[in-house]
């Protein structure tokens, strides 16, 4: 500061007087995360579990059908995917299995197998997806 005017004669000086910096004016380095990556992350922490409802369920029982943990993994990697290019009500099916899944409750409607699939014809879906 000029003693004589009473005025900052650069910004330096204003800075150092009022901000309190520390000497430097490296920047700080943050690890470089992708937006994909954060958009990812975001996107799974909130995607809800998947649900069967009373009448799925009920069908899963009846048919005796059970499915396995990799089963049921690539039930929720179709889902995923039918809500990806935003499908509504979707046919999921996996090996033999045939799933109808409502993609934005992430609810299985129905279930059956492949002795169930009466002339394979599937209504009320607007979009299927096979894995």
């Amino acid at each position: 500061m000029d003693k004589l005017t009473n005025r900052f004669t650069s910004i330096e000086q204003v800075t150092g007087k009022y901000l309190k910096t520390t000497g430097g004016t490296a920047a700080v380095q943050k690890p470089q995360i992708s937006f994909e990556e954060i958009l990812r992350n975001k996107q799974s922490e909130q995607m809800p579990e998947l649900k069967f409802s009373k009448h799925a369920s009920m069908r899963l029982e009846e048919r005796h059908i059970s499915l396995t943990t990799e089963q049921n993994e690539r039930l929720e990697n179709g889902v995923a995917k039918a809500s990806e290019k935003g499908i509504k009500d979707s046919l999921v099916m996996i090996d033999s299995l045939a799933f109808i899944v409502n993609v934005p409750n992430r609810t299985v409607v129905t279930a059956m197998d492949q002795t169930e699939q009466q002339d394979n014809i599937f209504t009320n879906i607007d979009g299927a997806v096979i894995v």
